[in-house]
C-alpha cells in the first residue's frame, strides 16, 4: 500500500504562500524546499512560535495563524512551538522597555487558552504542539555559554528596538539579549524548515537561520506576515490600544467592532483574516475600486463573514440583525442585563459607575454632557439628576451598552 503524500504543484502552493505576506527571506530557498518535499515524499516541517503572554487572541494574531493553517491545508507539517521557557523571558521584540516576564505557570496556563482558541484556525488533528522547555530548560550553564559564542554583541546591536534603546539610555538586560538565540535553539530542536512571523519578528527569525547553520543543519526560510492594524485605523491591534477584535468574543461583538474599522483597511481584512479565495479576493479589490460600490455593505459581509468562522451562520444572521435593530431601526437588543438597586434612588453618575458603563465618574458625567445616556430614550442631560427605581426602565449609555434597570 503507497503512503504518496500529494501536494499541489509549486506554482499553486506559491500563490498560497504569497498571498498576503511581506517578506520570504529567500524566496528561491522557499521553492527549492518545495521541490525536494515532493521529490522525497516529505512534509515540510512549518513552525510558528507563541510566548502565551495573554490568554485571550485576536484578530491580530490570527494572521500567522492563518498562514500556518494555509501550510497544513497544502499538506506540510504544521508545529505550534509554545514558549512556556522563552515566556519567562519575555520577548523584547518591537519594546522600548523591557517586557514583564511570565511565570513558568502563568506561561502554561495562558498555553491552554491559546491552544483552544488556536484550534479555531489550524486542524488541530494535525498540529504538533511543543513546549520549549523541552529542550531549553535542559540546558546547561556551559551550553548557554557555547550558544552565546555563536553571536556577537555588535550583531544583536542590530535590532532595531535594541539600537534604539541603546541610544536613549535604556537599560537592555542581558537575558533580553539571550532570548533571540533562545528562539533560535527551538529552530534547531524541531529541524524547522519554515518559520513564520510578524515583521517586528524578522531579527529573530534570521538568527534562527545563523544558528540552525552553527549547528550544521539547512537554514529555514522565514515568512513574515504584516502586523494587523486595529479598529482604530493607526496603530497595530493590541489590547493595550483597546482596538482590537477577540477570536473568542461574541458574536455581535466581533461584528460591531468590525464595523468600527476605516474603510481603507477593508480589502487587508479580507486578504490577512479570511479565508476566502483568491478569486474572492479579486472580486472584492474590483467592488472597491468601483465609485457606485459602497463601502459599508462590503464592510458588513465582511463582519458576517468574521462571525461565521468563528461562530456560524446563524450567529452571523443574527448579529446582523440585532446590529440592524439597535442602530437603524433604533431597538434595543432582546436579551440584555438587569440590575436591582439596594437603594430607592441613586444619582445617575453614580449609577454609570456601578453597573461598570464608565470607569469613573469623570468619564460618566462626560457621556451624559456629550447625550450619550438616555433612559427609556429620553436624553439625560443634568448631571445631577436622580433615577428613581419605581418600575422598570432601560438605561442605554452610549451606542452599545444597555442595561434593564428594574423596580425597588
Amino acid at each position: 500500500m503507497s503512503n504518496k503524500l500529494i501536494f499541489p504543484s509549486i506554482n499553486e502552493q506559491m500563490d498560497v504562500i504569497r498571498r498576503g505576506t511581506s517578506e520570504i527571506i529567500p524566496e528561491e530557498e522557499l521553492v527549492k524546499k518545495l521541490e525536494n518535499s515532493i521529490k522525497e515524499n516529505k512534509r515540510l516541517n512549518i513552525k510558528l512560535g507563541c510566548d502565551p503572554t495573554r490568554p485571550d487572541l485576536h484578530l491580530g494574531h490570527s494572521v500567522v495563524l492563518r498562514k500556518l493553517a494555509q501550510f497544513q491545508e497544502l499538506g506540510h507539517q504544521a508545529i505550534l512551538i509554545i514558549g512556556d521557557f522563552t515566556g519567562m523571558i519575555g520577548d523584547p521584540s518591537g519594546r522600548n522597555a523591557t517586557r514583564p516576564p511570565l511565570t513558568f505557570e502563568e506561561a502554561r496556563h495562558n498555553a491552554k487558552s491559546y491552544i483552544d482558541q488556536a484550534a479555531k484556525i489550524l486542524n488541530p488533528s494535525d498540529t504538533k504542539i511543543v513546549y520549549n522547555s523541552e529542550w531549553l530548560g535542559t540546558m546547561k550553564f556551559e551550553d548557554v555559554i557555547r550558544l552565546a559564542s555563536k553571536y556577537t554583541v555588535a550583531r544583536m546591536l542590530e535590532r532595531d528596538d535594541f539600537t534604539k534603546r541603546f541610544r536613549g539610555g535604556i537599560p537592555i538586560s542581558m537575558h533580553e539579549i539571550l532570548y533571540p538565540l533562545a528562539q533560535a535553539m527551538d529552530s534547531v530542536a524541531i529541524n524547522s524548515d519554515v518559520e513564520l512571523g510578524g515583521t517586528d519578528q524578522k531579527f529573530n527569525l534570521l538568527v534562527g537561520r545563523d544558528i540552525q547553520r552553527e549547528h550544521g543543519k539547512e537554514p529555514q526560510v522565514i515568512i513574515t506576515m504584516p502586523l494587523l492594524v486595529g479598529t482604530d485605523g493607526s496603530e497595530k491591534m493590541s489590547k493595550s490600544y483597546d482596538n482590537y477584535i477577540g477570536i473568542d468574543e461574541p458574536a455581535k461583538e466581533i461584528f460591531g467592532k468590525t464595523l468600527r474599522i476605516p474603510d481603507e483597511l477593508i480589502y487587508t481584512y479580507y486578504e490577512l483574516a479570511t479565508d476566502i479565495s483568491i478569486e474572492e479576493l479579486k472580486e472584492i479589490k474590483s467592488k472597491l475600486e468601483d465609485p457606485s460600490s459602497n463601502p459599508r455593505d462590503i464592510k458588513r459581509a465582511l463582519a458576517a463573514k468574521l462571525v461565521e468562522m468563528y461562530h456560524n451562520t446563524d450567529a452571523a444572521i443574527a448579529a446582523e440583525k440585532e446590529f440592524d435593530n439597535i442602530f437603524i431601526n433604533k431597538g434595543i437588543p432582546d436579551d440584555i442585563p438587569e440590575y436591582k438597586s439596594e437603594e430607592s434612588e441613586t444619582n445617575i453618575l453614580d449609577l454609570i459607575v456601578i453597573i461598570e458603563f464608565a470607569p469613573s465618574k469623570g468619564e460618566a458625567r462626560r457621556l451624559v454632557q456629550q447625550g450619550g445616556v438616555s433612559i427609556d430614550g429620553e436624553k439625560v442631560s443634568d448631571i445631577a439628576q436622580s433615577v428613581v427605581f419605581d418600575n422598570e426602565q432601560i438605561l442605554k449609555v452610549g451606542k452599545r451598552k444597555f442595561m434593564k434597570l428594574l423596580a425597588h
